[in-house]
């Protein structure tokens, strides 16, 4: 029968008090120079060292030394030798505490090691009979322990060998999470290198980093329910943004010719395996850009970044269960197709979009035809496309495709297409069945910008929340500009295969629990 998780804890207090009492050391640690991490002193190791040792022990010991730390994963007594295997951020290493090697006190020590605990070991790189790289602790000339205590675990431990399964216990936890499950760690670092990438990529290409403000006065730059907050000492309401377009947009106005942020935005709205209220987005903004520019760059720094990162531009995904099983390939070769909305739509459903709304009958057959897609198709002509391409389309699109010539109606800050103002000048990149970057040739004109702003508003009161300064900026110009966005999070999916937006958050936003769950 398994232990309780109280009785475990209970006894790990026990082992936290003979630590202090009896060993007369530091439980929790301190200060310790000289650690490498277990991936790099795995590279240290010298076979030839190690095999002139074992054929004459008498000999100079040439093997070298490491000094290393990690959480205990895996903890077993053989007699008079206990081995370890540790874990840190770049993988597991074995350390083995020999009762002949390092003073009593340490082997005792070694013996009560409970899994979780962080410890220290240091010794020479060795191999055992099985073939394993392993550290064998023993006592430094320097005076350095061979084996020492660099933090106490008090919380039971998850699954000997099966880690931390449970997926809400996984996202609540991460902290346990990441050291549990290699593939999370693994992850966690890959979205870090993404990141680092993109910065790279813009920067190699003249656009400079900026910040602007999370809290704003009026919230704007997408259509979004905002979260409000209150500053007390101005008494007034505040909104974390939505997005950053609006005040990125106000820096080309006052002569930055490239600019970019990557930035967390805040939306109130649904929890789903694509989104998250709180998510980071990239948005880059180049003057006498177009939405053209903006999709030649997100096209070479997506297949940049993959090959940089994965060193390949086909991403293969992989069913969570059995990771041999690949369930869908993108595959990321350029040139990526760019099509316009209504022809994709005509493409999928025989429908050849002509401005009218579709008729009961074309309703009706559009419904029967695809069952169970909930089809919302009683607003306009525009309307009818967006929903047809969103519902029956995007969803298809599993290599990288700019779907252009987007009814403007929906897209408020963006240029018309010069030859039919029904169309927004605009992309947006279908990845993996969803949209991952939108990007525009800028309305750059105040009084169409006003025009835009005051239809979408509507009423009186929603008049208020216009943003007026915005206005102002571009009556003191702005030069035609190509914007883009891109949804860091949903490009991570993409190029991890992971599934959910939950797994790419290292701590996704969770519906509060008590009693300390």
């Amino acid at each position: 029968m398994s232990e309780h998780p109280h009785d475990i804890e209970a006894d790990r207090r026990n082992k936290l008090t003979r630590l202090r009492d009896e060993f007369k050391i530091d439980p929790f640690g301190q200060r310790t120079p000289g650690i490498v991490p277990l991936d790099q002193a795995r590279a240290k190791y010298d076979e030839q060292a190690d095999a002139d040792h074992k054929a004459d022990p008498t000999q100079q010991d040439r093997r070298p030394v490491v000094k290393v730390s990690g959480r205990v994963m895996q903890h077993r007594e053989m007699g008079n030798l206990i081995f370890m295997s540790l874990r840190d951020a770049s993988g597991d290493l074995q350390v083995a505490v020999s009762k002949k090697a390092v003073p009593i006190e340490q082997f005792k020590l070694a013996k009560i090691t409970d899994l979780g605990d962080i410890v220290i070991a240091q010794g020479p790189l060795a191999k055992t009979k099985t073939g394993e790289i392993t550290v064998w602790a023993a006592a430094s000339g320097g005076g350095d322990s061979a084996y020492a205590m660099a933090c106490k675990s008090l919380a039971p431990p998850p699954g000997k060998w099966h880690g931390l399964q449970d997926p809400e216990q996984r996202y609540r936890k991460r902290y346990i999470d990441l050291y549990a499950n290699p593939q999370v760690m693994d992850l966690a670092q890959k979205r870090i290198r993404i990141i680092d990438e993109i910065r790279g990529f813009l920067r190699e290409r003249g656009y400079l980093e900026v910040e602007t403000p999370m809290m704003q006065a009026i919230a704007g730059g997408a259509a979004a329910r905002p979260f409000i907050t209150h500053h007390n000492a101005l008494d007034i309401d505040l909104y974390l943004r939505i997005a950053p377009e609006l005040y990125l947009k106000r820096l080309l106005v006052g002569g930055f010719p490239k600019v970019f942020e990557i930035n967390r935005n805040f939306r109130n709205e649904g929890i789903s395996p694509r989104h998250n209220p709180e998510f980071t987005m990239l948005e880059a903004y180049e003057a006498f850009g177009s939405w053209e520019t903006m999709a030649g760059m997100v096209e070479e720094m997506v297949c940049t970044v993959a090959e940089r990162v994965f060193g390949t531009l086909e991403i293969n995904h992989r069913d969570t269960e059995d990771t041999e099983k690949i369930t869908k390939t993108i595959n990321l070769k350029r040139p990526w197709r760019r099509v316009s909305m209504a022809e994709l739509v005509a493409e999928r459903t025989g429908w050849k979009f002509d401005k009218q709304p579709l008729s009961a009958q074309q309703i009706d057959a559009l419904r029967d035809a695809n069952k169970g897609k909930d089809l919302k198709l009683d607003g306009t002509a525009a309307e009818q496309l967006v929903e047809v391409y969103e519902k029956l389309v995007e969803p298809t699109l599993i290599d990288p495709t700019f779907v252009t010539r987007v009814p403007g109606v929906i897209i408020p800050l963006a240029k018309r297409c010069s030859d039919d103002n029904d169309f927004a000048d605009v992309y947006e990149l279908a990845i993996n069945g969803q949209e991952i970057s939108p990007g525009y040739s800028e309305l750059n004109d105040p009084d169409e910008q006003e025009k835009h702003f005051r239809g979408q508003v509507g009423d009186s009161e929603e008049q208020q929340k216009i943003d007026e300064d915005f206005l102002e900026a571009l009556r003191v110009g702005m030069p035609p500009a190509g914007g883009m966005g891109l949804g860091i999070d949903r490009l991570v999916m993409m190029l991890t295969g992971a599934p959910s937006i939950r797994d790419v958050i290292l701590f996704p936003l969770m519906r509060p629990r008590g009693g300390g769950d």
